[in-house]
């Protein structure tokens, strides 16, 4: 009778616990995709240049209870504008139930893609060079709950300074984009 009562305890916890393994885990891993839709302006010699623009990107990170690390993959395009952009985010996140606030920051990389400049009829590419970037976060995650599904809603502004040289103008042209992103993540 001892044997049949522990293997029926030993079962019962088991399939308990089994049932939901992120249950008791101080930290979820996820992975995600997300778009946006914003501005881009070019800043050069006093001069600037805004064009609407869009995002497409893909994020993996860890969710821990206070704080979230992610990497961001974003392809950033505009009308005279395509780039790429790596960065490592932290988020500090405010406590609440279903809808989060957070606030974050991010340090990464512009690189890859072209700058096309039309004037005078005559149109002119450029490579976008390596360079450092930055980025200011502040959104909300939507907990969909009984689901591994996570919704945020977000506004950014990332800046890239000398995106490219212009040799025939000297300079070298800083970029400011802004945008609103919805971003889907998928938590282990």
């Amino acid at each position: 009778m001892k044997i049949n009562s522990l293997s029926l305890v030993s079962l019962v916890s088991v399939l308990t616990f089994a049932s939901n393994a992120n249950a008791g885990t101080w930290t979820d891993f996820y992975v995600g995709g997300m778009v946006g839709v914003g501005g881009q302006t070019m800043f050069a010699d006093h001069k600037n240049e805004t064009n609407a623009s869009q995002i497409f990107g893909a994020v993996a990170g860890m969710d821990l209870p206070v704080f979230r690390i992610e990497g961001e993959y974003d392809y950033l395009h505009s009308s005279d504008l395509k780039t790429n952009a790596a960065l490592l985010n932290l988020y500090a996140k405010m406590p609440s139930t279903v809808i989060l606030p957070y606030i974050g920051a991010g340090i990464g990389m512009a690189f890859g893609g072209k700058q096309t400049i039309s004037a005078n009829g005559v149109t002119t590419e450029y490579n976008v060079n390596s360079t450092a970037a930055y980025q200011a976060m502040l959104g909300a995650t939507i907990d969909i709950l009984k689901l591994p599904i996570k919704f945020d809603v977000e506004g950014r502004v990332l800046y890239a300074p000398d995106l490219y040289k212009n040799e025939a103008a000297n300079t070298t042209p800083d970029m400011l984009h802004y945008d609103v992103r919805a971003k889907l993540r998928y938590i282990f």
